[in-house]
């Protein structure tokens, strides 16, 4: 059974209005949320980066139903994980067992506010695997004393807890990152339909099997506009980030960085890349990439704030009867 999701964009929306937005995606039948968690959106017409974990935080008392996850939280930089720990068992409790831990390597973007610079992936790979095993530790309750290549934890222990431990998803892109972080994990998360990407994943020692134990969750941005026009202009508005790929992006410092890299990027660039406008039919093409890869878990991104209300109200509904039944 393939699992739909609604994803909440810290970027694009206020804390209120995302917390707004997530009663409403319950309401419309989306079986999770998810949340990104960011210092900075990536383009200054995007306007917003409240905290995540408040916002999580009055979503899992705003709603009863649905799972929740970060998508994905960086516990090595801006974060020592220590603190991700404590801060994932609290929604741990505060969800009734709905929350998962999404983690990554994180992005320049909002890691180098800090000011302890910006690794290269092999290191990031590393504190990240670090920083996992810090958490995991963390999470029995017991008192912890650890000394590691990148994080100190002394006489640490967290007091609460939920009954069952909080499931950890590790986003990974290549061969390279499923090797490092597929045994650690108990879910997979990435951002493109690469089904070999699964196939490395479940041929990996140690990591859980997709579709056995584990989740792969993957998430797919679409614009939903009254009129195509108005679709590709709200998505190039937005989204036109989304055109240098997750590569390129881990890299760039500021907004100002990513307006220049995308500064000839076109309306009809973003939509060949992301479905724009009405047609309902056309995002499920596009969402469908995912369950025929073998993604169990997939997490819709409307794009833009002005559109919300109307996507929800509007479009979501039909739009999930849709890919359920495609998806069958």
């Amino acid at each position: 059974m393939t699992n739909f999701g609604y994803t909440l964009m810290t970027e694009q929306s206020g804390p209120r209005e995302l917390v707004r937005y997530a009663v409403a995606a319950e309401q419309v039948g989306f079986d999770f949320a998810v949340s990104s968690d960011h210092f900075s959106p990536w383009l200054t017409e995007q306007g917003h980066a409240p905290y995540a974990w408040s916002v999580l935080g009055a979503v899992a008392q705003a709603t009863s139903r649905m799972g929740l996850m970060t998508f994905v939280t960086c516990p090595t930089m801006r974060y020592h994980p220590a603190v991700v720990a404590q801060k994932a068992a609290t929604m741990g409790l505060l969800s009734d067992g709905r929350f998962r831990l999404g983690l990554g390597t994180g992005e320049n973007l909002n890691e180098h506010v800090v000011g302890e610079g910006w690794p290269v992936v092999g290191t990031r790979l590393s504190m990240l695997r670090e920083a996992v095993e810090v958490i995991r530790k963390l999470h029995t309750g017991e008192l912890v004393d650890h000394h590691g290549e990148f994080y100190d934890v002394e006489s640490a222990r967290i007091w609460d807890l939920p009954e069952e431990p909080v499931e950890l998803g590790l986003a990974v892109g290549g061969e390279r990152a499923i090797e490092a972080l597929a045994p650690l994990a108990d879910h997979m998360i990435a951002v493109e339909p690469n089904p070999d990407l699964l196939e490395t994943w479940n041929s990996t020692d140690g990591a859980p099997r997709v579709g056995e134990k584990a989740r792969a969750i993957g998430q797919i941005p679409v614009c939903w506009a009254p009129t195509d026009e108005e679709g590709r202009e709200l998505a190039h508005e937005q989204f036109r980030w989304f055109a240098g790929g997750w590569d390129v992006n881990a890299d760039l410092p500021t907004p100002a960085g990513f307006s220049s890299a995308t500064q000839f990027v076109r309306p009809e660039d973003v939509a060949d890349n992301i479905p724009c406008g009405p047609d309902l039919d056309a995002m499920v093409e596009a969402v469908s990439a995912y369950w025929k890869a073998g993604f169990t878990d997939i997490a819709i991104v409307q794009v833009g704030d002005r559109l919300q209300d109307r996507f929800l109200s509007e479009a979501a509904g039909p739009l999930l009867e849709k890919l359920r039944a495609a998806a069958a």
